[in-house]
């Protein structure tokens, strides 16, 4: 696999920076110290000193064993869901944390959809003594309103956005909003590997610790490589993380979960690459969800992380080379991941994490098939990023009648 992006901030043709003309300054400052810091030693080591004492790594790489005989596979899960405040996101706000105070910075804002990198980020700006602000649609406020008050607990102030579907895309445009006013004293911590150029591959960076830590289990576990990998999909960070160690392992399948939602009706899921095309949204170009006129579509998942009309440029890239494969989960798949995975595994996992369960559990999905493919007469060996945990999530699942 080739080493991307390239200078400009792009992987292929997706990529770049699309973004008002008083972002490219701030966007070059970013990438400058950004460079500056990975190769020095003394900034890297205070990163993996601040994930093993604060972030709790490295996360177990854990044995379902019930789940693995309810899939006829052998099935590992990595468990972010046991990282300091609860998901894989404290990886990336720990890092960029330490680049903005390292730039001199004293304020951060961040969007968020699902809460997680909104707790993250407070977290982190608490340890810090930086000011944090986080910016969250009031839908999203309104179904994860345990994150909102943990986010206020750790010192931050969360401020509403009552526009268009008040998810996370609006989230993000305030977020750029306060950006584009207070560059001088402002970091913006951006969650994903989505944006501008150096976002998509910064994010990616923080995150690859995730799949690092999980080669060197498995091989330590089994002796082997995996057969295949399997993790949700909303702007792409949990699972870029994840697979980024093995994109050169050629026998390793990857499969990438998107929300399948209520249905494939423009406007009920958020499955970029099955209803999607190229497009430009929050100063990147990917896979984006759109009407015919080329307006942002609406998207519904009953995960709020996974609730995004676009995808980082890195996965619309490796989706175009068939790298990794992608497929979508509906709600209702979802929520019976969610329920098997606490039953046959005492784990809760987060409503995002419960679509990649999901798809292990259809003995007809594209993961058993290429896991069978691979495996030959041996067992199929599964692993399935657990991104987060599900105490957030609790309330909107009691939601749902039982069937």
């Amino acid at each position: 696999m080739p080493s991307l992006p390239d200078a400009a901030g792009h992987f292929g043709e997706y990529g770049g920076k699309f973004v008002p003309e008083t972002l490219m300054s701030p966007l070059e400052e970013l990438e400058d110290a950004y460079n500056q810091a990975r190769r020095d030693d003394a900034f890297k080591k205070e990163f993996e000193e601040g994930l093993r004492r604060y972030v709790g790594r490295p996360t177990p790489l854990f044995p379902a064993r019930r789940l693995s005989e309810r899939c006829g596979a052998t099935i590992y899960l990595k468990r972010e869901d046991l990282c300091h405040t609860g998901a894989h996101k404290i990886n990336n706000a720990l890092g960029q944390a330490l680049l903005a105070r390292r730039m001199g910075k004293s304020r951060i804002i961040a969007e968020t959809g699902a809460g997680q990198h909104g707790v993250a980020t407070a977290s982190v700006c608490a340890l810090l003594g930086l000011e944090c602000e986080v910016y969250m649609g009031t839908e999203d406020m309104r179904r994860q309103a345990l994150n909102v008050y943990r986010m206020e607990l750790f010192g931050a102030r969360v401020t509403p956005v009552d526009s268009g579907s008040r998810t996370l895309k609006d989230a993000i445009n305030e977020a750029m909003r306060d950006w584009v006013t207070n560059v001088e004293t402002t970091h913006y911590l951006l969650g994903s590997v989505l944006g501008a150029h150096p976002y998509p591959a910064m994010v990616r960076d923080f995150q690859s610790v995730i799949g690092r830590e999980a080669r060197r289990q498995v091989l330590k576990a089994e002796g082997r490589l995996p057969h295949v990998l399997v993790a949700c999909v909303g702007g792409g960070s949990n699972s870029i993380g994840l697979f980024h160690a093995f994109l050169n392992d050629e026998d390793v399948a990857m499969v990438g979960v998107e929300a399948g939602g209520k249905g494939m009706q423009l406007g009920q899921h958020a499955a970029r690459f099955e209803g999607g095309s190229t497009g430009i949204l929050h100063g990147t170009r990917s896979y984006l969800l759109h009407d015919d006129q080329g307006q942002v579509a609406a998207t519904h998942s009953v995960s709020a992380g996974l609730d995004y009309p676009s995808i980082g440029p890195e996965h619309a890239y490796l989706h175009d080379l068939g790298r990794i494969d992608y497929t979508s989960v509906g709600d209702d798949r979802a929520l019976q991941g969610f329920g098997e995975l606490c039953r046959l595994e005492g784990i809760l996992p987060a409503l995002e994490s419960a679509h990649a369960v999901a798809e292990c559990l259809d003995p007809d999905s594209i993961v058993h098939k290429k896991a069978l493919r691979r495996s030959g007469s041996r067992k199929p060996l599964i692993i399935i990023n657990l991104s987060g945990r599900g105490d957030k999530d609790v309330e909107t699942v009691r939601g749902f009648p039982k069937k």
